[in-house]
């Protein structure tokens, strides 16, 4: 174990049992005890990334996360994520972070990257970014998925957090790997990962509990939840990343 990463899960540990979270965990084993891979996550709650290591833990591994570059700015969560070695993301600019995860890969690392690049509103799968594809194929790694559920009733956007006694369960599932091959084309290969994740994610959403009176928010439109469609959560994501653009704009 590393200082900074062991202190930082000792305190998460500490948090979450604070909260009553419940953590379900199931496939962790098809997780590499060795060598490098990409792990391609579902994206729904603020603390998707905090959550996710539990599995890598399951078999002694740690991951290192593509993250927002401001997170990197912040003066405390700044030196915590270099201390843990995780890698920043600046999307005007994303080869370089693209290059470091591909040697980290190569060098035997477990990459976390949410293809989705953002929560997702409606609470189904937004559509993939390429990147975690392309990068299992260039490193010769496998790309693994995985899948979780219930994070977006601690903190997620859009909706109040409930962080003192949220009490409620988290559920990770990991699936097999999935080898990418060198000829493959990789629109493809993204298309079928993106196929075989929502597969999974009903599949834990139809085994998790029962979802009623003001928990609807939580849950998608699909399954009688108040969440927003697909279509309105692309809209609302659209609507956001304009004002953000004006905003940029507006400050030079």
């Amino acid at each position: 174990m590393e200082p900074i990463y062991s202190g930082v899960i000792n305190f998460a540990r500490g948090v979450f049992a604070v909260q009553g979270l419940k953590f379900e965990r199931t496939g962790s084993e098809n997780l590499p005890r060795t060598g490098g891979a990409v792990i391609a996550m579902n994206h729904i709650g603020y603390f998707d990334f905090s959550y996710a290591g539990y599995s890598a833990l399951d078999v002694g591994r740690l991951v290192r996360f593509m993250a927002k570059k401001d997170v990197f700015d912040h003066k405390i969560s700044g030196p915590l994520m270099r201390g843990m070695k995780h890698i920043p993301v600046d999307r005007a600019a994303g080869a370089g972070a693209y290059r470091a995860a591909v040697d980290a890969l190569r060098g035997g690392e477990l990459i976390g990257v949410f293809p989705e690049t953002t929560i997702s509103r409606s609470f189904e799968l937004r559509d993939f970014k390429s990147g975690a594809v392309r990068m299992a194929q260039e490193a010769g790694v496998p790309v693994i998925p995985l899948i979780i559920w219930g994070s977006q009733r601690v903190w997620t956007k859009d909706l109040p957090r409930q962080m003192r006694r949220p009490k409620v369960p988290i559920r990770l599932d990991v699936g097999t790997p999935i080898d990418i091959a060198a000829d493959a084309d990789v629109d493809a290969e993204t298309a079928a990962l993106r196929a075989r994740m929502e597969t999974m994610l009903h599949a834990v959403q139809d085994s998790y509990e029962t979802l009623t009176g003001d928990d609807l928010k939580y849950l998608p439109a699909r399954l009688g939840g108040t969440a927003p469609t697909l279509e309105e959560a692309n809209a609302l994501d659209a609507k956001e990343a304009q004002e953000k653009a004006a905003k940029r704009a507006a400050n030079g």
